[in-house]
């Protein structure tokens, strides 16, 4: 039986959510629309299997098909990041993150990563996540004139607590990171280095963004984001010995049975990454970033470190107007058809639930077909949107505007 015959009302919510992101722009940093057959892989009888272990060395008998799909994943991982060893059953980039400290740190080990207020992720330090209950974070800092990593700041934090990792890698961060200067600093205090490339995998893979590799001794990621696969995580290395330790921090040290329908979706979009027009996608992907910005700077908004480098930007609405805060700014945006994520900008005065700034991305535009001059459009219609927050009318006036132009744009088949 269908699921309209099981379950219209879960099946009319999934219809109207397909109705939003069809007709909305998704402007979300993280954000994207995977292929037809990421979802169908998705969506599979693999959903149905336990394949507890790793290929070869199943818990489970009738594992013949997981064995294969498994090893197509890792394959193309290795491939598309130019590495040895891949570990594809992370449930989520968060999960794969707690996997590589099980590798490389004991409990209270001190280790060194950025605060979530200045770009980092909640994984890297912050108090109540396991990486600060189980772990000792400590945080180097941004220079406060170019907003950008303070590598100084890295060196002497690095030599006052030496840590046993330091993590770069960010999710709120629009400029390119230095690995080989990582790289440097954690040799100088017998470091270790693990790159988490969540946001930026995907111009990673098509050569958009230089390569952790040969800098990063692990390297973690999500699967979903720019390398527009289905939600899920990752972890990669050169070293044969973290590679053991990695396997077993997963499983069994964190999960149990890996999602298999996940791991096939995983193994479908890798092998889109490693099509040709992938690096198309991923260039555009930057060109698209750097065109937005400059459209919003061109309106008065400042943009923290002045631009960017790569698919995303944070956006300081005190510029425009010194009253808009991110948390009106994300409401009043999505009542006008865009979706965004208020996001804090370096040394902002206001608490993480109101902030100064948006986060805006455009992986998932990008997807859709919109070019360097379709920004335009898009910070025209930003602009109006955040000028007009208290105008329900208006915003619904520009939501039926952006639906109309996404119309131009259909969802990847």
């Amino acid at each position: 039986m269908s699921l309209q015959q099981v379950d219209p009302k879960i099946a009319e919510l999934i219809a109207q959510e397909k109705h939003r992101q069809e007709s909305t722009l998704e402007l979300i940093a993280s954000e994207n629309h995977v292929s037809q057959a990421v979802m169908e892989a998705a969506g599979s009888v693999l959903t149905n299997k336990y394949a507890e272990g790793y290929p070869g060395a199943r818990y489970y008998g009738g594992c013949q098909f997981y064995d294969q799909i498994e090893n197509i994943a890792i394959d193309r991982a290795k491939q598309l990041f130019n590495c040895r060893f891949a570990n594809v059953q992370p449930h989520s980039g968060a999960n794969a993150n707690l996997a590589a400290f099980m590798a490389m740190m004991q409990p209270g080990d001190p280790f060194l990563g950025i605060q979530l207020s200045s770009g980092g992720h909640l994984t890297h330090g912050m108090k109540l996540n396991a990486s600060a209950i189980f772990y000792k974070p400590d945080f180097y800092a941004l220079d406060p004139k170019t907003e950008t990593i303070d590598f100084n700041s890295v060196r002497v934090k690095a030599k006052e607590i030496r840590p046993k990792v330091i993590i770069c890698g960010y999710s709120a961060y629009p400029r390119t990171i230095d690995f080989a200067k990582f790289r440097e600093i954690a040799d100088e205090v017998g470091a270790l280095v693990m790159a988490d490339i969540a946001h930026i995998a995907g111009l990673v893979a098509a050569g958009a963004h230089p390569s952790p590799f040969p800098h990063a001794h692990v390297v973690t990621t999500t699967t979903h984001k720019t390398l527009r696969g289905p939600r899920g995580g990752l972890i990669l290395t050169n070293d044969e010995e973290l590679n053991k330790a990695i396997n077993r921090s997963v499983f069994p040290g964190l999960q149990g049975g890996p999602l298999m329908h996940i791991i096939a979706a995983k193994a479908v979009a890798f092998g889109e990454a490693l099509q040709p027009s992938f690096k198309g996608y991923a260039q555009q992907i930057v060109k698209n970033a750097k065109a937005l910005a400059e459209a919003l700077t061109k309106k008065g908004y400042r943009l923290q470190s002045g631009g960017t480098d790569n698919h995303l930007m944070l956006v300081d609405l005190r510029a425009r107007n010194a009253d808009f805060t991110g948390a009106e700014g994300e409401k009043a945006l999505e009542a006008a058809g865009m979706i965004t994520n208020k996001n804090a900008i370096y040394n902002d005065p206001r608490p993480p639930k109101v902030t100064s700034g948006l986060r805006l991305g455009t992986p998932a535009i990008t997807t859709r077909g919109l070019k360097e001059n379709d920004m335009t459009t898009v910070a025209d219609f930003i602009d109006r949107a955040l000028l007009a927050k208290d105008d329900a009318a208006q915003l619904a006036k520009i939501k039926s505007e952006v639906a109309k132009f996404c119309e131009k744009f259909p969802m990847p088949h």
